[in-house]
């Protein structure tokens, strides 16, 4: 028997659910990503950035911070005003003192230059004498002309054989607000750098000082950035002017297809500008991580889901199919199978003429069988007729129950004359055997009307004719085989 005829494509139907649950998987995520994106951006913006630079500041005024505070306190130390006041006559007491302070502070460099004589004194006596026309000592008028009390310098240290060194220049006075000297402290710039790498390391952000012209004056070792001034830094040179006029916020820019988000804040002490910042791509890297694993996730899931769809759906289409085109009581095809499976047979007939048979066969007396025997009987009555009409034909030909106990048999490439010695045969297999019904043998005759289609025509007038046959062969005494409009007997 040919499989029941298709109700519905269930790849298609399969391919629309699969569809429709990746987009929405992929919608879900995409959304959770984005208002996780946002999320995280507001927090670097709002949070992370300000109170992160407010942590650094406060490492800042611990390590960077003290030794202004420890210049300060040497330009007001009682000793150095005493001792340039009485004359600076015990150079080794100066030297004594100078030593004291970089090692109780851990300088690189503690140093005293006089107004008065022009001594550059350190830890280790008298450096040189500065003079007016010398490069190297354009510093100290510098800074003898100021009019703030300090300035940060970086400058090479002649005591230290040229290394780079961050100087705290402060200005120092005697009692009677009299000019003495300047004085103050060292660090090396590398010692710095690696201060500043380890906030980096620590806050996981990148961190650099800019002074009032807008050049970098301090960065840590991995920082990234080289450049000097920061006007020329891609991106956030447009804002460096507005950054220095507000002196405190948070910025964002971009550079090199990357979001930026930079925080200012201005570090009085130092007269340098902070800049902690913070690259968006770093910060997205994990939610980015997790909204790819929620898509493999999800396409996992939705395999998962659509196999399983797909068997249920098989399932499900196979009984739909069955209920929908077999006889629940005989098994074999319905009206409706029929109609559908027509077409398609037509179809294949236009492409590849053949010869087409039909058969109508009505059980003899079957309302005497019911209304004698029971309609239980009846029912397998019919159910025995299918099962031995279905078990003469060939593999491709089709047995439909037609209505009530009459069926309708297909022959595929099947003439006239065989379709009668079929007939014949069938009609014999069951008239030659009793049925058993309700536990009782019955026998059981059938008649059967047999046409060849014709040409063109419809099956509707095929069967018309194969119904006459039929007709002819109820009226002959039944338990025959009639061939449409010869009405013969067979």
């Amino acid at each position: 028997m040919p499989a029941p005829p298709r109700i519905f494509d269930r790849r298609r139907m399969v391919l629309i659910l699969w569809a429709l649950l990746s987009a929405g998987f992929f919608t879900i995520s995409l959304f959770g990503y984005q208002v996780s994106r946002q999320a995280i951006r507001d927090a670097i913006i709002g949070q992370d950035l300000p109170l992160t630079s407010s942590n650094i500041y406060s490492e800042i005024q611990k390590d960077l911070v003290r030794p202004v505070l420890i210049s300060s306190t040497m330009a007001n130390d009682t000793f150095l005003r005493e001792w340039v006041m009485s004359g600076e006559r015990d150079a080794k007491a100066m030297a004594r003192y100078l030593t004291e302070i970089r090692t109780r502070y851990g300088a690189f460099a503690s140093f005293f230059v006089s107004e008065r004589t022009g001594n550059y004194y350190t830890g280790d006596g008298i450096l040189k004498q500065v003079k007016p026309g010398e490069t190297r000592d354009a510093w100290y008028y510098r800074v003898r002309d100021m009019v703030e009390p300090y300035e940060i310098n970086v400058d090479p240290d002649l005591a230290n054989r040229d290394a780079l060194t961050i100087f705290i220049n402060y200005r120092a006075f005697d009692f009677n607000g009299r000019y003495l000297g300047a004085t103050g402290i060292g660090l090396t710039v590398e010692s710095v750098r690696e201060l500043i790498a380890t906030y980096q390391k620590r806050f996981n952000r990148t961190i650099f000082f800019v002074d009032h012209g807008g050049r970098i004056v301090l960065f840590g070792n991995e920082s990234g950035r080289q450049e000097r001034d920061l006007r020329k830094a891609p991106g956030l040179g447009a804002l460096v002017d507005k950054i220095l006029n507000e002196r405190t916020g948070s910025y964002q820019y971009l550079a090199n297809g990357d979001n930026h988000i930079v925080h200012v804040n201005y570090l009085p002490e130092l007269k340098w500008y902070l800049f902690v910042e913070q690259s968006e791509e770093a910060a997205l890297a994990g939610v980015r991580k997790t909204f790819y694993t929620n898509l493999v996730i999800s396409l996992f899931v939705t395999l998962v889901v659509m196999s399983l769809i797909h068997v249920a759906i098989g399932s499900y289409q196979e009984r739909l199919e069955n209920l929908a085109s077999t006889d629940k009581l005989t098994g074999i095809l319905n009206r409706h199978a029929f109609t559908i499976l027509i077409d398609k047979l037509l179809a294949e007939l236009r492409r590849e003429p053949r010869p087409l048979a039909l058969m109508l066969v009505d059980i003899d007396h079957f309302k005497r069988i019911n209304d004698t025997r029971g309609h239980l009987a009846g029912d397998d009555v019919l159910q025995e007729v299918a099962t031995r009409l279905q078990a003469g034909l060939r593999e491709s030909d089709l047995a439909v129950r037609w209505g009530g106990e009459e069926f309708l048999l297909l022959l595929k490439g099947c003439d006239l004359a065989e379709a009668a010695r079929i007939a014949d045969k069938l009609r014999a297999a069951i008239a030659e055997h009793p049925v058993l019904a309700a536990g009782k043998e019955i026998d059981v005759t059938v008649s059967i009307g047999v046409a060849e289609r014709r040409g063109d025509e419809t099956p509707t007038m095929t069967i018309d004719r194969a119904d006459a046959a039929l007709y002819s062969a109820k009226h002959q005494g039944r338990d025959r085989v009639c061939i449409g409009d010869t009405a013969s007997v067979t």
